[in-house]
């Protein structure tokens, strides 16, 4: 069933506008009587009746609000080093399809793409991508995608927990840094192509990150954010 976000609470009539008006009458081509899904951003969801269609607007009656059960029980904040052009694109699309709450940027030593304009325009592009990719994969919230953060910047004092992916550890497996894991918090840090350098890592984890491994294999940093996220889901989702 096609998905839209509205900014209001889920009433008993709700009106949509803007491009929605559009994407619904031209491109899907629905119309009065057509059931659509409405959620408000903040894990609520109901079915909708389309009752009018005009040029401008669609309104639609609405049945009784029910929590949107696609929300995985953990918060999780991706703090993904800056890819080559193009990659980010794609680690926002499919982190979002698997749950990932929030989508933080981050600039590091090996980063190849080094930003000296304004970051505004991607971040806003970047969104876009979250609310579709939100949209197709029925989710109760749109992720937000956080501003353009330096490592050495980042605190970890709002996450219960704290993971950094990390090619050279050797004691610590990601399912081991979950065992008996209880809390709602949680971030995880993936490098960019180059990594980590060792003086990144002993930075964060005086911050209070814990390296973990990913396993045997060396992944790219726009699998291994994927690889992360899915594997802590299936950790602690039911």
């Amino acid at each position: 069933m096609h998905r839209f976000f509205v900014q209001e609470p889920l009433t008993e009539t709700i009106t949509l506008c803007g491009d929605d008006v559009k994407h619904i009458t031209r491109v899907l081509r629905l119309s009065v009587g057509d059931i659509v899904t409405l959620c408000d951003g903040n894990g609520s969801e109901c079915e909708a009746k389309i009752k009018v269609v005009t040029k401008d607007a669609v309104t639609c009656t609405c049945q009784p609000s029910r929590p949107c059960q696609s929300e995985p029980p953990v918060s999780v904040t991706l703090f993904q080093g800056l890819p080559k052009t193009g990659k980010m694109e794609t680690i926002i699309q499919k982190s979002v399809e698997l749950g990932v709450r929030s989508v933080a940027p981050m600039l590091t030593r090996y980063c190849v793409v080094q930003p000296k304009e304004s970051f505004s325009g991607r971040i806003e592009r970047w969104q876009r991508i979250s609310e579709e990719a939100a949209k197709q994969s029925r989710r109760g919230i749109i992720p937000q995608i956080l501003p353009l953060v330096r490592l050495e910047q980042i605190e970890f004092s709002a996450f219960d927990l704290a993971l950094l992916a990390y090619e050279n550890e050797r004691t610590t497996s990601l399912k081991k840094a979950l065992k008996g894991f209880s809390g709602k918090q949680i971030a995880i840090l993936i490098g960019p192509e180059g990594g980590f350098s060792e003086e990144e890592v002993t930075l964060l984890i005086q911050k209070g990150a814990r390296s973990v491994s990913l396993g045997k294999r060396i992944l790219r940093t726009e699998t291994a954010g994927m690889a992360m996220l899915a594997q802590i889901l299936y950790e602690v989702e039911s």
